[in-house]
Parts: C-alpha cells; sequence; structure tokens
C-alpha cells in the first residue's frame, strides 16, 4: 500500500502543487488548509508523513507540531517542516517543537522527493503505533468547596482499583491539593513539573516519571497543596496534554477536579466519561449546585453523562431529601456518602484511605455502592 502524507498548508496553491508532485511519486495525498483540520486529519487518516507549513492563521506550525508530539497516537508521526523562512533561528525552533526536517519554499520537485523519502526511510526502523487504548475517565467535580470532593475521589479510585481495575487517580487542583497530605506522601510536585513545562516536552515517558504509586496499587498524580502554584491553573492546553497520555496508561483515570469552575474546569469535564458532581443536600449549597451545572450544560456537557454524589456533612432535619435533590438538579444520583469526620481523621492520620481503613462500616459500604454504579455506567462491571 502506497504510503501516506498529510500537507497542512493555507496556500491552496501550495496544497495543488505539493500535492501533485508526490502524487506522481506513487504517494496518497491527504490535505488540510489549517492547523486545526490538520489536526482532525492526522487523528483520522493516520498518515507516515506530515508536510507542514510553519505560516498559518489559526495555529502556527510550531503549535501543531508541539500538539501532535503531545499526543501518544501521534507523536511518532515524522514531520517536515515546509515554509518561506530561512533564518537559522527559526529552523532551531522547528527542530525543538519536534520537527523531523526543513524545507523551504519554493522547493525543486527532486528535492523535495529526495528529503520525503529519506525522512520516510529513517522512520520505517520504528513500527506505526496504534492509537493506544484510552482509559475511561471519571471526573469528580465539587460545585462549591468543602465538601470532601478530593476525599471522595481518592476512595472511589481505590474502590475501583481494589475491584481490578487498572487505576490512575490524578489531582488537577493545582496549589490546592490535598491527597498527598491524607496519604502521608512529602513533597506533592508531580502535576506542578508537568505543568511547568512545554507541550513538547509533556509526553510519556516524563508523565510516567511523576505518577507515585500508593500501597493499594493505585497510582497517583498528585497535586501541590502550595497556594502560589494555583496560577498554573491557566496551564490548560499543559492539563490536556497531561489527561491524554496517562488515560493511554491505565484502565481508568479518576480525575479529581477539586471545586468550583476554573479555567480547566470544562475542557476536561467535556473530555469525561462519566462526570460526579459533588453537591450537599442544604441552601445554599443546592441554589449553587443548580447554577453551576445550567453553565455546565449551556457548555456542552451532556446531562446523561453526569451523576450526582450527594455528602451529608451533618446531621439534621435541613437536609434536602434526596429524591428532591436528584429531581430539582434533573441527574440521577451515583450515591449518598453519610457524616464520617471521625473516620476521615483517623483514615488522614495514619496515611490510609478511608475504603481499606474503614472497610466494614456505613460509609465503606456506601463507597462501594458508588464504585459499583460508576462502574455499571462505563460498562466496566
Amino acid at each position: 500500500m502506497a504510503e501516506k502524507i498529510l500537507i497542512i498548508d493555507d496556500d491552496i496553491d501550495t496544497l495543488k502543487l505539493v500535492g501533485l508532485m508526490l502524487e506522481r511519486q506513487g504517494y496518497q495525498i491527504a490535505v488540510a488548509s489549517n492547523g486545526t483540520i490538520g489536526l482532525s486529519k492526522a487523528s483520522s487518516e493516520r498518515p507516515d508523513l506530515i508536510l507542514l507549513d510553519v505560516m498559518m492563521p489559526d495555529m502556527d506550525g510550531y503549535q501543531v507540531t508541539e500538539r501532535l508530539r503531545s499526543d501518544p497516537s501521534l507523536s511518532h508521526i515524522p514531520i517536515v517542516m515546509f515554509t518561506a523562512k530561512t533564518m537559522v533561528d527559526d529552523k532551531v525552533k522547528g527542530f525543538e517543537s519536534g520537527v523531523d526536517d526543513y524545507l523551504t519554499k519554493p522547493t525543486h520537485p527532486a528535492e523535495l522527493t529526495a528529503h520525503v523519502k529519506a525522512v520516510l526511510s529513517r522512520s520505517a526502523g520504528t513500527p506505526t503505533k496504534e492509537a493506544p487504548e484510552q482509559a475511561q475517565i471519571v471526573s469528580f467535580f465539587g460545585t462549591r468547596a468543602g465538601l470532601g470532593t478530593s476525599t471522595l475521589a481518592l476512595n472511589v479510585g481505590v474502590q475501583l482499583q481494589q475491584n481490578g481495575l487498572d487505576v490512575i487517580i490524578a489531582e488537577f487542583n493545582p496549589g490546592q491539593g490535598s491527597i498527598a497530605l491524607d496519604l502521608n506522601i512529602s513533597a506533592p510536585t508531580g502535576l506542578t513539573t508537568l505543568l511547568s513545562r512545554s507541550l513538547k516536552d509533556i509526553h510519556l515517558r516524563s508523565v510516567e516519571s511523576e505518577v507515585v504509586t500508593h500501597p493499594s496499587g493505585v497510582r497517583l498524580l498528585l497535586a501541590s497543596y502550595q497556594p502560589q502554584e494555583a496560577e498554573l491553573d491557566q496551564a490548560v492546553a499543559q492539563m490536556e496534554a497531561v489527561v491524554k497520555n496517562l488515560a493511554s496508561m491505565c484502565t481508568v483515570l479518576v480525575l479529581d477536579l477539586g471545586s468550583g469552575l476554573r479555567p480547566y474546569s470544562k475542557p476536561l469535564l467535556l473530555a469525561s466519561d462519566r462526570v460526579i458532581v459533588v453537591v450537599e443536600p442544604v441552601y445554599p449549597s443546592n441554589v449553587i449546585a443548580r447554577a453551576v451545572l445550567d453553565d455546565l450544560f449551556s457548555s456542552g456537557l451532556q446531562r446523561g453523562r453526569t451523576s450526582l454524589a450527594m455528602i451529608t456533612r451533618e446531621r439534621t432535619s435541613l437536609n434536602i431529601p434526596w429524591k428532591q435533590v436528584e429531581a430539582d438538579l434533573g441527574i440521577e444520583m451515583a450515591g449518598i456518602i453519610s457524616p464520617a469526620p471521625e473516620l476521615t481523621q483517623q483514615a488522614s492520620q495514619s496515611g490510609t484511605p478511608l475504603i481499606i481503613m474503614h472497610r466494614d462500616t456505613l460509609t465503606g459500604d456506601q463507597i462501594r455502592k458508588m464504585s459499583e454504579t460508576i462502574s455499571t455506567k462505563l460498562a466496566l462491571s
């Protein structure tokens, strides 16, 4: 079968001319007129090589290269940067972003063919990678602070691991991490390190190196609790790249997205297979939850992929009945967790998840049932 080359260039004349040159050499050709379309075509067409223009209106060739190199399913594809620029610094920038070779416009057909053959020959020794099977992503999101979202994400993730699934729990809550403190893990710098990198430096090896393994077998990517690192919540592209790599490393990826709508909340929630919205059945928490959910649904989050986790932090007659909460918010209940401050504190002080230390308790039973419900929704059981 003829090798396939994807040409990404906003110049229609270049697309036609270069495409014709390569077709005459027996290659299959796919074309894209901008970076966004190019990324989509790369994912659907799985080309053997990409010819990429550097100057494009929506995103330049360097940005496209970084996106390709950050995607585990596309990072192996060789890239030839195709540009009118001749400055050495521009070529260096291209190589640093992950480009394999460089061509300057206009190019002679023989030069084009020679470079294409050389790059394809060098990459022939590396087997074409099939897209890695991606994990099912379960995101825990608190509609307001202080509901125990991280504790719930940790314990459900550990229970899913106990059920025989390969789980990674990733705490996407820069500057406000708490899971490391609950597990007596010092210096939780994994997320901070990754979000401080450029996109081209976020790949499978770099992500794997920041993941730690808990004695329960569950793997963890932890956020720092240093407040100055909260500014990393702007690194949305890096977060998306980290999630893509994590999703190629496990069966179930549990994301702890903290509370409230932050810059990364919507992109990661929209990328999730299941969203567990943590709520409290009292006023004004119910009103806040409704406003947050209305915003998320209007932004494209599918109601059918969303479930409620109701945390009754106090035993009080002021609690709104769970059926009413379910009806008011318009999504089904995944489970209810009763107040257990003493058990939670004991588990935290010992560095052991509650679901392991206090398995045979009401709260332990509630966490197991919620985990079963989530598994069923994801068709994992």
